[in-house]
């Protein structure tokens, strides 16, 4: 004798297999949650069935072996799939422990979330996975564990059992748990009894679920950072388009790209301002530090004016405090748009005035470059000291830059340099670095950032990589 174990899909019979509807004619007894019996009633005419109430998967399993050890074929049902938060498991693990001879042959069936997937249009895509959030059987702790590792890594995740009377919260925790590293708008589609006659669909955002649009006959769809929303549809792009739209990058910039969209969960771009969040992509990709998505602070404006400006007929010179802050740059697009970069440190006039004046080269540097560029873009990836003499001349009216990128690194006099900027010049356009954080690749990176801003709204760096 056998025993099936069935998945009747959703509940209508256009959705049951033709697998599952000659396991159902084989079988002598259907054995089944009473809700799914009564599913199937009109298909299984004249059939003997065994029904039980919820909670009771045990009581099915054991009288299905006991009809089976009669010789008796037996179907025990389940919706959807039956190896999908159904029946098949607990069977197998039966015979297991009983070392039963019965044979098991389980029939696929189609899953609740494969029939929402399919009203909402293409929500699965790509890579998904799904959780429950029943923690009848499998403790909270480790229900926590596996949403978080759905939420970071980037799944679009299937949520099974999102509420019932005595399970009122775990929804709402599983929503503060994904906005912990989803965007509030991710999509989100909410499908109550998917395939069956009284369905009923719901597109939302993931910061407006609540337990109320719910209930157990529910499937939840959260969609991962690509998904889109297109008139009450979700569609999670395998990247066919964005391949196309690339081809004729250069590997570098393709690299780029990918290695932004690897950067752009873990750096919450809701939470920040779109400028922001370009450059802090730079940052980190130069880097590989997401602390600096922390510590980058934007004053006003910059980046549009910065952009325009530099792309304009006219474009300002762009003064740096050491010579490897100039190495950053990307070459082809400086000298396409025609901008001075110019870094003084090897200008044979810069040792007798830091001598004299018993300063810092760099320093030194400053004081030549306000004089002839006072109206420049100043870069500091290096030395505070040429940071806080740009600030005695702009305080002093003797300079006005268009814009001040501020990342010296170090321990002495770092941060307060960067203070001297921000609290001291609060009219100039700037970038800083807080803290002792910076380089010259990161002042570099700024600058290639803003260069390409235009490239932001499709996150697709800008050429010349």
């Amino acid at each position: 004798m056998i025993i099936y174990s069935i998945g009747i899909g959703p509940g209508s019979s256009e959705f049951l297999t033709p697998q599952a509807s000659k396991a159902l004619e084989d079988a002598d007894i259907i054995v089944g949650y009473s809700t799914y019996i009564e599913l199937i009633q009109e298909i299984i005419p004249g059939k003997e069935t065994i029904a039980t109430g919820m909670k009771k998967e045990q009581d099915r399993v054991n009288k299905a072996f006991e009809m089976a050890h009669k010789n008796y074929n037996v179907a025990v049902i389940s919706s959807g799939d039956s190896g999908v938060y159904g029946m098949s498991a607990l069977l197998w693990e039966t015979k297991i422990k009983n070392e039963s001879d019965i044979e098991i042959e389980v029939i696929p069936g189609i899953s609740a979330m494969f029939v929402a997937a399919a009203r909402f249009g293409a929500p699965l895509g790509h890579d998904f996975c799904s959780v429950s959030l029943s923690d009848l059987l499998t403790p909270w702790e480790d229900i926590e564990k596996r949403i978080i590792a759905a939420a970071q890594g980037d799944f679009v995740t299937a949520v099974y059992n999102p509420a019932s009377k005595g399970r009122f919260w775990q929804l709402m925790r599983f929503r503060d748990l994904f906005l912990s590293y989803r965007s509030p708008e991710t999509p989100v589609g909410i499908a109550k009894n998917a395939g069956r006659a009284d369905e009923k669909l719901v597109a939302t955002k993931l910061k407006d679920i609540e337990t109320s649009l719910v209930d157990m006959s529910s499937v939840i769809i959260v969609g991962n950072s690509q998904t889109k929303s297109f008139k009450e549809k979700l569609v999670t792009p395998r990247g066919y388009f964005a391949e196309e739209n690339n081809a004729g990058d250069k590997i570098g910039r393709r690299i780029m790209n990918q290695s932004f969209k690897k950067i752009l969960p873990h750096i919450a771009p809701e939470k920040n301002s779109l400028e922001h969040t370009w450059l802090a992509l730079h940052c980190i990709h130069t880097t590989a530090d997401f602390s600096l998505n922390n510590v980058l602070e934007i004053n006003g404006d910059i980046v549009t004016k910065l952009h325009n400006a530099l792309h304009s007929e006219n474009p300002p010179a762009i003064i740096t405090d050491v010579s490897m802050v100039t190495k950053g740059f990307r070459k082809t697009l400086t000298e396409k748009l025609g901008i001075t970069v110019k870094c003084y440190l090897d200008d044979e006039r810069i040792k007798d005035i830091a001598e004299e004046n018993q300063i810092t080269r760099t320093q030194a540097g400053i004081r030549l470059a306000v004089k002839e560029y006072p109206d420049a873009i100043f870069v500091f990836g290096n030395a505070p000291t040429a940071l806080i003499e740009l600030v005695k001349h702009v305080r002093a009216a003797k300079a006005n830059p268009i814009g001040v990128i501020a990342a010296p690194v170090g321990f002495v006099n770092v941060r307060e340099s960067k203070w001297q900027l921000k609290y001291g010049c609060p009219g100039v356009p700037q970038v800083i670095i807080s803290g002792n954080k910076g380089g010259s690749s990161v002042a570099a990176t700024i600058i290639n950032a803003i260069l390409s801003w235009d490239e932001a709204g499709e996150l697709h760096p800008g050429e010349g990589i």
